[in-house]
């Protein structure tokens, strides 16, 4: 099962995943995905990691999720952006590249036999980027959202801490 979670900065998403992660499973995972660029991130990292509790399993993996074993798990993936700006980076800000690999690895991700909520944002809805490689990132994530998406069992876009049902 694969649940698919949008929606914009500090729009709830995370909070709704963990409490319908909850709801599906009493010792869920939480998939980590980001690298800590600054002290401005490893603050917001530290505020996630204290919003759960010992019911949590905390699992970190900047690229390669497909090489965890969550079989019959139930999981939340927090979140794609951070996981594809890892891509991002790494293809040396090649979007063809980046989108290919983040695509491979994510249906590799899919195979396994695990409950999966998927966090993402929709950086297109915001301001236009200034900077050429933030476009390019917009772009990159509005395809491999829609790459998930379509895989998706549930489709659920966070507005103001409230979800829409979108598929």
């Amino acid at each position: 099962m694969l649940t698919y979670i949008s929606g914009g900065q500090r729009s709830g998403k995370s909070r709704y995943a963990q409490d319908l992660a909850l709801q599906l499973s009493p010792t869920p995972v939480y998939l980590a995905t980001s690298r800590a660029w600054d002290d401005d991130h490893r603050q917001r990292i530290a505020r996630h990691v204290a919003d759960r509790d010992a019911r949590w399993t905390t699992l970190e993996e900047e690229k390669y999720l497909s090489r965890l074993d969550l079989g019959g798990r139930t999981v939340v993936l927090d979140c794609v952006t951070l996981w594809l700006t890892n891509f991002f980076a790494d293809a040396e800000y090649d979007v063809d590249t980046a989108l290919q690999q983040a695509k491979a690895e994510f249906d590799l991700l899919r195979q396994q036999d695990c409950t999966l909520l998927v966090i993402s944002n929709e950086l297109g809805m915001g301001l236009h980027a200034t900077t050429e490689a933030g476009r390019k990132f917009t772009d990159l994530q509005g395809w491999l959202n829609q790459h998930i998406a379509q895989r998706a069992d549930r489709a659920i876009f966070m507005v103001s801490g409230l979800p829409l049902v979108v598929k």
